[in-house]
């Protein structure tokens, strides 16, 4: 970009148009960099300002898509058609509106870019706006910025033909390039369709944006919403293929009331297009809007021509693979009857209650039941992908992490689970837990992606206040085993309805605060962790009392929640949080806080939550009568506070765990300083919290009252100190009696 320099060689050499490897130009190089003086110069030499490369990119393409805004405007006014086309019919806008640049279109409208000119595969710069940069046809120099798109041979389904170019616009600066292309003036044509019959609603649905979806149907009107392309994909089809915006779903869902089951020339449905590409959510989704699951296509790829039946999405999902959908489909019970359409509905090539549309496969096929799973295809790509998992954890898992199990001495059995068991042992003079895995392949999928995650994550974590990682077996699926610290204490769960250990309030409290502080650890790590199994089983205590959490089977790193499959509810259903039971939303690290307040209220009372419900009852319970445990008189108004803020039923509303913890350290120093001044060990319940309490009764546990085994107690009766501890025994006592009785009956 030096002038002087450009200067000297210019006066020196009288071929400015001299090419170099790719047949670029002096000014094609300067275009790329964006030094405005120096294609200054060079045009003003006699350069030739509408030299091509090798793929036909002329100076001003060169600048658009880079978005050089002064360059572009220099060239302009130079009198470079703006309309210069390349050698696939690609113009400067299509680049610029691909890209995203909003101040480049703007130039180029102003000088006369013209919004209706399609390139060589019929796409119009509103194509390239809502398409991520669709393809960009490469000029040598932007040969590693050119993304060609993936053409799609599928017969049936198109498979990703809009590639996401990587330097593809943001939703943003693509709704600032879309305003410009719609605006009045311009008169850009919505509806005009690329050589596959996509309309740019159908890019957009394509790439999951919508923000532009939305602008474009506002625009162009709900006759979009009908178009099919070539593959027989309306919007919503396409935004299922995708599956990369659920909200856009919903949206185009919510659009027409005969759009959930519409079924294409071929019969594919939405249902259809999002089973065949494996997108779990957004089935789901489909579902919740209770989707005709037993709709099938008119005819089977694989069937002769003679065989009219055709093929549900069960069907295509069980042909890909796709064996975690096939169950979902499987405990799907709802079946929507056909909706006939209204005359008004004519647009609808098929009719949904078609007589002639079979079934096959349908919910009153004999077919439709006999899918055994895993299915070929999904058996070997779950092969394949745990293959590739455990070549992956011997990588990056360092060297001294890799055990063998010849030289753990195993001493006895401690416990066990669906995962396998677990051993007590000893490596290296150190007592260890062995957690030994079993290799039993189910639906497709064995412990070995369970094992792997654990071991990834458990490698990743440094703190005291969780189990102590020691290492990994990896070297066959056979004796896959993970390693950690022996933490000699045994589970909160031994401790408190086995063993019956005698705690204080500042023993419990304290535990509660290890708890929290391990918690807190996982949650504000550089890629958190939600543990999504926090109960007291997997709290372990030292000899001390000190609390390490455990068990990291069920755990996610928080960015991989969006692809976790939500048709098992991970973890134990006695302290799961609402939203991970009804599996109804994308749950956050404050499904942790709701099991921490049960784990808390389990600490402090020594009872488990709901005692007498079965778990899966329990949660159900919690899920959808919003019950509670009750908060029982002689906790401090604080400590009632906080449960009642960690089991709220709004995620949202539930404290974060740095919260928490400076809520504990308060409650102990409150009553330490109360042990130390009073030398008592009881707890008045200040007339706060009482009111409080026969609050929280009414409104969280009135189911459960009479089953607790702390009933309320009048304000005005009620006992205090040692009288108060005497009254709560007995109610204990007789419960565990009735408890007893029914049990035995």
């Amino acid at each position: 970009g030096c002038s002087e320099v450009v200067q000297l060689l210019v006066d020196e050499c009288p071929h400015l148009d001299h090419t170099a490897a790719g047949s670029l130009t002096a000014l094609h190089v300067a275009c790329l960099a964006g030094h405005l003086s120096v294609v200054r110069q060079l045009s003003q030499r006699g350069a030739n300002i509408e030299a091509r490369d090798q793929a036909s990119y002329a100076p001003l393409h060169i600048a658009a898509l880079l978005n050089h805004v002064a360059v572009v405007e220099y060239l302009v006014s130079r009198g470079v058609d703006v309309n210069i086309s390349a050698s696939v019919g690609t113009r400067a806008l299509h680049l610029a509106a691909g890209g995203g640049h909003s101040s480049v279109v703007l130039v180029l409208l102003q000088r006369g870019a013209r919004v209706c000119l399609q390139d060589e595969e019929g796409h119009l710069p509103l194509h390239w706006c809502v398409g991520r940069g669709l393809r960009c046809p490469g000029s040598s120099l932007t040969d590693g910025g050119a993304a060609l798109a993936n053409s799609s041979s599928d017969g049936r389904l198109k498979t990703g033909k809009w590639s996401r170019y990587s330097g593809g616009a943001s939703t943003a600066s693509s709704m600032e390039v879309l305003a410009l292309l719609l605006h009045y003036h311009r008169r850009a044509d919505v509806l005009v369709s690329n050589l596959y019959c996509d309309t740019p609603l159908h890019v957009a649905c394509y790439n999951g944006r919508y923000e532009c979806a939305k602008t474009l149907l506002t625009y162009g009107g709900p006759a979009q919403l009908l178009k099919e392309n070539l593959w027989g994909e309306t919007p919503l089809h396409a935004s299922c293929s995708s599956g990369s915006s659920n909200e856009l779903v919903t949206f185009l869902l919510q659009q027409h009331h005969n759009y959930l089951n519409y079924q294409s020339w071929d019969g594919h449905t939405p249902l259809h297009s999002a089973c065949f590409h494996g997108h779990t959510i957004t089935v789901q989704l489909l579902l919740s809007h209770s989707v005709d699951t037993s709709i099938a296509t008119h005819t089977a790829s694989y069937k002769s021509k003679d065989d009219p039946g055709g093929e549900t999405a069960m069907c295509f999902a069980y042909e890909r693979g796709h064996d975690e959908i096939v169950a979902l489909l499987k405990q799907h019970q709802h079946r929507p009857a056909h909706t006939p359409l209204s005359p008004t509905s004519l647009l609808f090539s098929h009719s949904l209650d078609d007589p002639n549309t079979t079934t096959v496969g349908g919910a009153n096929s004999p077919e439709a039941v006999y899918f055994p799973v895993p299915s070929p295809r999904g058996k070997l790509r779950a092969i394949t992908h745990e293959k590739l998992d455990v070549l992956h954890l011997r990588t990056v898992l360092p060297p001294e992490l890799h055990l063998s199990l010849a030289d753990i001495e195993l001493i006895e059995n401690i416990g066990s689970g669906s995962f396998g068991k677990v051993f007590k042992g000893r490596y290296r003079a150190a007592v260890v837990a062995v957690k030994r895995y079993r290799t039993n392949v189910s639906y497709g999928k064995s412990d070995v992606e369970m094992f792997c995650r654990e071991v990834s994550i458990l490698g990743s974590l440094d703190s005291p206040y969780i189990v102590q990682f020691v290492g990994a077996c990896l070297e066959d699926p056979s004796q896959f085993a993970i390693v950690t610290a022996y933490v000699e204490g045994g589970s909160l769960f031994s401790n408190l309805h086995e063993q019956r250990l005698p705690l204080d309030l500042t023993s419990r409290l304290n535990i509660a605060l290890d708890v929290a502080r391990g918690m807190l650890y996982l949650h504000t790590l550089p890629m958190p962790i939600i543990h999504r199994d926090l109960n007291s089983h997997n709290i372990l205590l030292s000899l001390q009392l000190r609390a390490r959490v455990a068990d990291f089977g069920e755990s996610r790193f928080v960015r991989n929640l969006i692809e976790e499959n939500l048709t098992k509810q991970p973890g134990n259903l006695r302290w799961m949080a609402p939203e991970v039971f009804t599996q109804c939303t994308q749950y956050s690290i404050k499904a942790d806080v709701f099991s921490f307040g049960l784990c808390l209220w389990e600490l402090l009372t020594c009872q488990l939550p709901f005692a007498h419900l079965k778990p899966a009852a329990a949660a159900a319970d919690m899920a959808y009568k919003h019950s509670r445990p009750p908060l029982e008189p002689v906790f401090p108004f604080s400590v009632s506070r906080l449960l009642d803020c960690a089991w709220h039923k709004v995620p949202d509303e539930r404290p974060h765990f740095a919260e928490i913890i400076e809520e504990l350290e308060g409650i102990r120093d409150s009553q330490l300083e109360s042990t130390e001044s009073e030398s008592s060990s009881s707890i008045v319940a200040p007339r706060q919290h009482r009111l409080h309490y026969r609050q929280h009764q009414h409104t969280c546990c009135s189911a459960d009252t009479q089953h607790s085994p702390l009933r309320y107690t009048s304000p005005d009766r009620m006992p205090i100190d040692d009288e108060l501890t005497d009254h709560v025994t007995a109610l204990r006592s007789r419960w565990e009696q009735e408890a007893s009785r029914g049990q035995s009956a």
